[in-house]
């Protein structure tokens, strides 16, 4: 099983300033897990206690995201992030009188002292310490192994390598995971930011190299240009025989007809669905208005029944092709 750690509403809130409303966090919330995602990072796009931290307000309080995704905490692993410098012991407490299925702690790479307090409180509160080592890429791979082992022995359950920059290419995400699985028994993370257009790329490379959960977001929703795209991923994976846990259709689906209508004014994605299931099925786009037609014709799912065909025929699926595929495919 190939882990992803979704952090659209909490990355991804940076589309709309720092928070995503009531509305947009359960939508999203459902669509991950109805779509096999399990383990989520959510609340202020800077972490608990961002609302605090005298730059940008979320729409909701810490208490209230907790709140709202609690009913959802027996089907997924529900947490939020947080840093030292804001995080506050009352919100630890509250979080974990609440079940919330983990708090992260992000520092920057070279900084894991400081976080040493923080992993012990939330940590003996009862809740699970993941941890994040920032703009990871300031240090050498051997350097950040210390980090982690100093996060191992605070208490940390995981740590990940967060190419805060998106400065990797893939061959360093893949050394950077190398080392630190060599350096510490817990498991090891990428995040990856797309600056440089290789963040599926250098999430491939980590988890080939042995990452144990990959951090992503539904059409790469995060601050600047973004994080793996959830969708992507899931899709590059299942190229390969892999990740078949996850449902695509479904997240495609809720892509479609929930989120896009909901961030249209705030984010334009930069794979649609239709296209990203083009480049799964190795399909040319000069084909798409046929199928558009025999899908609609029959009745048929779009997706499904470019997948099909394209498994038939890449190079040049004929109209008669496409409609005994569909016919198949009607609803």
């Amino acid at each position: 099983m190939v882990e992803l750690l979704d952090c659209t509403l909490r990355d991804g809130s940076n589309i709309v300033g720092a928070g995503f409303s009531r509305e947009v966090t359960l939508r999203i919330i459902e669509s991950l897990i109805e779509s096999g995602i399990k383990i989520i990072e959510m609340g202020h796009s800077s972490g608990m206690g961002g609302n605090n931290s005298g730059s940008k307000l979320a729409p909701l309080s810490d208490e209230e995201y907790i709140e709202i995704s609690a009913p959802f905490f027996s089907k997924a692993e529900i947490g939020m992030f947080c840093q030292p410098k804001w995080a506050k012991k009352e919100g630890v407490q509250f979080a974990a009188k609440k079940n919330l299925g983990f708090l992260r702690v992000g520092i920057n790479a070279g900084d894991s002292a400081t976080a040493v307090d923080l992993i012990k409180e939330i940590c003996d509160s009862g809740v699970k310490a993941r941890t994040s080592l920032m703009k990871a890429y300031v240090l050498s791979p051997e350097e950040l192994a210390e980090e982690a082992r100093i996060l191992e022995k605070s208490g940390a359950s995981a740590v990940t390598i967060m190419d805060s920059a998106g400065y990797m290419l893939p061959e360093d995400a893949g050394r950077y995971v190398t080392v630190l699985k060599s350096a510490v028994s817990i498991p090891v993370g990428f995040h990856g930011h797309n600056n440089l257009g290789l963040a599926v790329a250098n999430g491939l490379a980590a988890w080939r190299a042995g990452a144990d959960s990959i951090d992503c977001g539904i059409m790469g929703m995060a601050r600047s240009v973004g994080n793996i795209p959830t969708e992507a991923f899931i899709a590059v994976l299942q190229r390969l025989g892999e990740g078949m846990e996850y449902d695509l259709h479904s997240l495609l689906s809720r892509i479609d007809n929930d989120i896009s209508p909901l961030v249209e004014k705030n984010f334009h994605n930069p794979i649609p669905p239709v296209q990203l299931i083009l480049g799964m099925a190795g399909c040319h786009s000069h084909y798409l208005p046929m199928f558009r037609e025999a899908a609609e014709s029959h009745g048929a799912d779009l997706y499904r029944l470019i997948l099909d065909v394209s498994g038939e025929d890449k190079k040049a699926p004929s109209r008669d092709l496409i409609d005994s595929f569909a016919a198949k495919r009607a609803k």
